[in-house]
């Protein structure tokens, strides 16, 4: 069972409740599009997921109906009532936590996980680096961002969007963009466009956290060469990056995911 926007506008009208602004709360109400979703994470009977921006239960249903067993997170207490409401007599638990500052590492630390969320457009980006890098049980992610930072996930070397976001999911997973989303199924409309992003994740490779050290520190100075940018980075950068084989000469969004790899394999 899923929600219609009819049926979203009644439910938070039954509860006194009006989308909240400030916690970007923009609420997926098409049926189809959430079917869809469910089916792209590839869960189903007996499947552990979390999810992240429960909001009034669209996706938590879906997923609970599909047979999965629901960890779901939502900052905004006041959905409590309608959560609980739409929830009763399913495998979900509710914590109304901000994730922003739950160790998804230490919460679930073993058993694989699958991430499928309708993130919150001002948190999504943080959100989804902090478990790529911490939270190894969390397996795969296929999220609903703003279009922009699905780019950047996905983005590689050349592209505008590329950046940190993009060598953080480059060094520990493989991801696509599975379809894109229109303003006018969420209720209300945001402004811009959304797309599904997929993340696989791979093992981590070694000296993963020290790449995306030396990537923050390059792309913090992306006009610069790395010859400057990474200069306080690195001792004797230029020993590291001729054995690295790489241009001193080259820039932040000139070096791979690999390169950013290979570059701190070179420093230890």
């Amino acid at each position: 069972m899923s929600q219609t926007r009819t049926e979203i506008a009644a439910l938070l009208e039954r509860h006194g409740l009006r989308p909240r602004h400030r916690l970007g709360q923009h609420f997926l109400a098409d049926p189809n599009v959430t079917r869809r979703i469910v089916a792209a994470a590839g869960v189903g009977p007996g499947d552990r997921v979390v999810e992240i921006g429960a909001g009034t239960g669209t996706l938590t249903l879906a997923l609970a109906d599909a047979g999965c067993r629901v960890v779901s997170y939502e900052v905004d207490e006041t959905l409590r009532p309608v959560l609980e409401e739409v929830t009763a007599g399913r495998d979900v638990e509710l914590r109304f936590v901000d994730a922003t500052t739950v160790e998804f590492g230490v919460e679930f630390p073993d058993e694989p996980w699958t991430l499928v969320a309708n993130l919150p457009y001002n948190v999504g980006t943080g959100l989804v680096m902090d478990i790529l890098r911490h939270a190894p049980a969390l397996r795969r992610l296929v999220v609903m961002v703003q279009r922009e930072v699905g780019e950047r996930f996905v983005a590689g070397v050349g592209h505008h969007e590329y950046g940190v976001p993009s060598v953080v999911v480059g060094v520990h997973a493989e991801a696509s963009i599975l379809f894109r989303v229109p303003p006018q199924v969420f209720y209300p409309a945001p402004r811009v466009e959304s797309v599904v992003v997929g993340i696989d994740r791979r093992p981590a490779p070694p000296h993963a956290e020290a790449a995306i050290e030396l990537a923050r520190a390059a792309f913090s100075q992306r006009r610069k060469m790395i010859r400057s940018s990474l200069a306080r980075a690195v001792p004797d950068l230029g020993a590291v990056l001729e054995r690295a084989g790489l241009d001193p000469s080259a820039r932040a969004e000139d070096l791979s995911p690999s390169d950013y790899l290979r570059l701190a394999e070179e420093m230890s």
